[in-house]
């Protein structure tokens, strides 16, 4: 099946390549996670699932760390990362047929014999182009190895697929208590802050609601199918959800005329 390394293709442009400094970011991050006032009721929450962005860590990294620490509670044997194909055109679904994945702290396993076995059941493809260049789970992928050292990792990438496909998918997933779930998704893209503000509303009131006809209002997530899929899923299992945080890059960049926005959720 190809290499037996998931090579990583933005090291050094979305995040470090160096170790050391990666773990400063995400040192950053807690610090000042650690300094907010969240009450306990909510911090003690183990997530099932959580929805994070996946721009450069100056972006979104922060909002994405907001729900790994969630996650970090759960005790969980694999994470699957769930994520849009931004490069590649294809039809539904291509899963990380490699042994191990790269990031700047060390190669997760990928857990190929569940991978095997969700294959057969929901005919996971392999398309490798999909995977040579997607940021949207590769990003994760740091975050996933810093938290979760020991815990293998399944990489999926969809393309043309139908909300429906990839909801089942999902509650298969999470049907297995030893199975977390992770999809990326970023927000409305290249608008200026209003606008971005206005069509990202109706994704947060959607996650919040567990609503997709609040969705259908306008939510321009480029993960949107994925994001629809996880609310699908979420109410077929009866899982609440809470949204963490948003934020633009206008946050970062102070160009408030074209802006991507990012939220992070958790499903529990």
């Amino acid at each position: 099946m190809g290499n037996a390394v998931r090579k990583s293709s933005v090291q050094g442009l979305f995040y470090p390549k160096e170790c050391a400094k990666l773990k400063t970011y995400i040192r950053e991050f807690n610090h000042t996670f650690d300094t907010m006032k969240i009450p306990h009721k909510i911090k003690s929450i183990i997530p099932r699932a959580i929805i994070v962005p996946h721009a450069g860590y100056i972006y979104s990294g922060f909002t994405a760390n907001f729900a790994y620490r969630f996650l970090k509670q759960a005790n969980v044997k694999r994470i699957i990362v769930i994520g849009p194909s931004h490069h590649h055109y294809f039809k539904g679904i291509s899963g990380s047929y490699y042994e191990t994945y790269e990031t700047p702290c060390g190669q997760p396993k990928i857990d190929s014999a569940y991978l095997f076995a969700l294959a057969k059941q929901f005919h996971i493809g392999f398309e490798p182009k999909a995977h040579e260049k997607e940021h949207s789970t590769e990003v994760q992928l740091p975050f996933i190895q810093h938290y979760f050292p020991k815990t293998k990792v399944i990489e999926l990438i969809y393309g043309d697929i139908s909300v429906k496909i990839l909801a089942n998918l999902i509650m298969a997933l999470l049907n297995n208590k030893d199975s977390a779930v992770v999809i990326s998704s970023d927000l409305s893209h290249f608008h200026n802050l209003k606008k971005a503000n206005a069509l990202d509303k109706n994704c947060l009131i959607g996650v919040e609601k567990l609503d997709l006809t609040e969705l259908e209002k306008g939510c321009e997530a480029c993960g949107l199918i994925g994001i629809q899929a996880m609310i699908l899923a979420a109410k077929h299992l009866n899982l609440s959800s809470k949204l963490l945080d948003y934020r633009t890059s206008a946050d970062v960049s102070t160009d408030n005329s074209s802006v991507v926005g990012y939220m992070s959720a958790i499903f529990y």
